[in-house]
């Protein structure tokens, strides 16, 4: 079993083009040197920094363990160290398990293949120690391993996190295409939203950047309503575990009045973002309304706007939302001068068309897809140069 203080090697990966507020993150948790790379970023700790960053982290999809690292060129190089390292002494063999596979530039032929293999490796090397293979789980597994291959060098690493930590427990109903929570709190964060100014989420549909950002102010640990894969490993220390969850139970020092709203022209939207909030237990702190982005008022004479408008993927969405962003130019003009507002959207057109200056586009990844988060400082009249 691993020692509880000497440090181990962590990875966090996180939505691309968040990795520098991961990385700020992982400081506030104790985290001396944090390494951001694309996709996420790499750390070294004690179990306390890793239990923290699971259950604190708004930022982070998981925090993997590394258990392994070394060179290969074919996939039974990759067998042979899989084989080599002593699972038992890290999960109980009545513990089931899945082994997932993500390669950049690997010479591999099949992803498939090496998933087979390495859960081959593990499973015969429990053969070997204790008599017995442990069982194969793809839905919801207790233990999941992971497998990431470069060009000539590979890591195996053991999941703490179990489900991805954009999970948060709350989630009742989602409407379609739904933002990540980690995603949603990032956009928050870039925003340079203040707990004391107005936020306003025009276009809301499940709520989820109000929830966020209502966590955020009331230091809600955005975990404490789920649980952890390292719970299911042997380094499981429970004493530890115990005292983190209950210092995060303390209330949290009130943070000024909260001026949070959501509005959004579906009912069915709005029914759904009223059972997110009641579940998350923030409803309280959050004022819904059914308004049209086009013809609401702002709430305050100043605040923050996040919107997630779609991003015109089917068959005919591309152009109404050609007529649509010109309206909405129009309409921050009118109704929101003084207000910073910002949209998170993967339509490049949007700048364009909506005939505002953008002062920050910053690139962002909604899984596989570029987007951009951009920024509209609205002043009475043009914004245009």
């Amino acid at each position: 079993m691993p020692s509880s203080s000497r440090p181990e090697a962590f990875f966090a990966p996180c939505p691309r083009g968040l990795e520098a507020l991961l990385a700020e993150e992982l400081k506030s948790f104790g985290v001396a040197a944090p390494e951001p790379t694309q996709g996420g970023v790499g750390f070294a700790g004690g179990w306390e920094t890793c239990y923290r960053a699971n259950l604190w982290s708004r930022i982070a999809s998981r925090v993997l363990w590394r258990v392994g690292e070394f060179g290969y060129q074919s996939e039974e190089d990759i067998y042979a160290a899989a084989r080599a390292v002593d699972w038992f002494s890290l999960f109980d063999v009545n513990r089931t398990l899945r082994v997932y596979v993500t390669a950049q530039k690997s010479p591999v032929k099949s992803l498939e293949f090496v998933t087979l293999r390495v859960k081959d490796a593990v499973c015969d090397r429990f053969r070997d120690d204790v008599g017995r293979r442990p069982n194969v789980e793809r839905a919801d597994p207790d233990v999941r391993v992971h497998v990431f291959l470069e060009e000539k060098r590979a890591a195996l690493y053991l999941d703490t996190s179990g489900e991805a930590l954009f999970k948060r427990g709350w989630r009742m109903e989602t409407v379609e295409a739904p933002l990540r929570e980690n995603l949603a709190a990032g956009l928050v964060m870039l925003s340079g939203w203040k707990f004391d100014q107005p936020l306003l989420e025009p276009m809301c549909g499940g709520a989820t950047i109000l929830v966020e950002a209502a966590a955020m102010a009331r230091g809600r640990a955005p975990g404490m309503k789920r649980a952890f894969g390292f719970e299911k490993l042997d380094s499981f220390n429970a004493t530890l575990w115990k005292r983190l969850r209950e210092e995060a139970a303390q209330p949290a020092q009130k943070s000024a009045k909260l001026q949070l709203f959501g509005s959004d022209s579906d009912a069915r939207a709005l029914n759904v973002a009223r059972r997110n909030l009641a579940a998350a237990g923030v409803e309280r702190w959050v004022t819904l309304e059914a308004r049209d982005v086009l013809k609401r008022r702002a709430p305050a004479d100043s605040g923050v706007m996040i919107a997630n408008p779609p991003y015109g993927e089917r068959i005919g969405e591309s152009e109404e939302l050609a007529r649509f962003y010109p309206k909405l130019g129009d309409a921050l003009k009118k109704n929101f001068a003084g207000w910073n507002c910002f949209f998170f959207t993967a339509d490049r057109r949007m700048e364009k068309m909506i005939r505002l200056q953008a002062a920050r586009r910053t690139p962002l990844y909604n899984g596989a897809l570029e987007c951009r988060l951009y920024e509209f400082r609205i002043v009475a009249g043009s914004n245009r140069p």
